[in-house]
């Protein structure tokens, strides 16, 4: 195993992960995002650190060059630093000790931070133990998805959809929130595996049902549609790409919930949006990574 190690700003380290996370994850098997120091006065918002583990020796030049397209903060980061390990479990070793995350009502943990849940019979537990599916709640579009759905509980779908749900955070989340079945999708098959694992971890097997899927290529999802909402955490080329798809699965006044694109990305996401048939209701601010919440008119 070999471990990967850069430090930068917040939006480039944040930049890194996303892409490792969902673009890459075929061959990068754990990523962790950390903060190195911490604020200060001047608004400067510190030192973070990606770390990203591989089964082979990587050639970060690959990488960096891609992060440098995709974010231009990327610029100012030093080249990263290549070091082999071990032979222990690194994807559980590195998101160990992240914690527990608050996110509205939800409260994410893993199996090792059990003990530190609050007595609240009001929160909503989910268990997302370490593995290699996005969406463990450390990364502020997965809580930024969980903030969002929490301000709008009273709206109750009957059909909901987690188009490349990664762990199933999200699609756990509706099920629990709203007692709904939720259908999920994900275009890779080791996060169709962990999602479903993830569903009966948290007894929700018998709600959340997941499929592997290439956007809305499914027989089940074909099937199931119109929804009355979508979430999609993916990336901004792809939420654009796949606004008409979008348009047409959703029923008339249905909603979707649209993040991991970055703040720069915003305006071209909501157009493709629009011009779809969209108009945004709502928005969770973030510096880098915003959550938008439209209705299909």
């Amino acid at each position: 195993m070999y471990k990967v190690t850069w430090r930068g700003a917040r939006a480039a380290m944040e930049a890194a992960a996303t892409l490792f996370s969902e673009a890459f994850h075929s061959t990068a098997h754990a990523v962790a995002l950390t903060r190195i120091d911490e604020p200060t006065a001047e608004g400067h918002d510190g030192e973070w650190q990606a770390e990203v583990y591989f089964e082979q020796e990587p050639e970060i030049a690959h990488y960096e060059d891609a992060i440098a397209s995709f974010d231009q903060s990327w610029r100012d980061v030093a080249p990263g630093t290549v070091e082999r390990l071990p032979d222990i479990d690194w994807v559980a070793h590195s998101l160990e000790g992240l914690g527990v995350v608050h996110a509205g009502r939800f409260v994410l943990y893993g199996v090792h931070d059990k003990d530190k849940l609050p007595d609240d019979d009001q929160l909503i537990p989910i268990r997302i133990d370490a593995n290699q599916a996005f969406g463990t709640g450390h990364h502020p579009t997965t809580a930024g998805c969980l903030t969002l759905l929490d301000r709008f509980a009273g709206f109750a779908p009957k059909k909901i959809f987690d188009l490349g749900c990664g762990s199933a955070v999200l699609a756990i989340a509706a099920s629990k929130l709203w007692n709904r079945t939720v259908l999920a999708s994900d275009i890779d098959a080791a996060s169709v595996a962990i999602a479903t694992q993830n569903a009966a971890l948290n007894e929700s097997d018998d709600k959340v049902s997941v499929v592997e899927a290439t956007g809305f290529d499914h027989k089940d999802i074909e099937t199931a549609a119109p929804f009355d909402f979508i979430f999609a955490n993916i990336l901004a080329g792809p939420l654009k790409e796949l606004a008409p798809q979008m348009a047409a699965h959703v029923q008339k006044n249905g909603r979707v919930m649209l993040a991991g694109l970055m703040a720069e990305q915003e305006k071209s996401v909501l157009t493709a949006y629009e011009k779809a048939g969209f108009r945004q209701i709502n928005r969770l601010d973030h510096d880098t990574w915003p959550v938008l919440l439209l209705v299909k008119t």
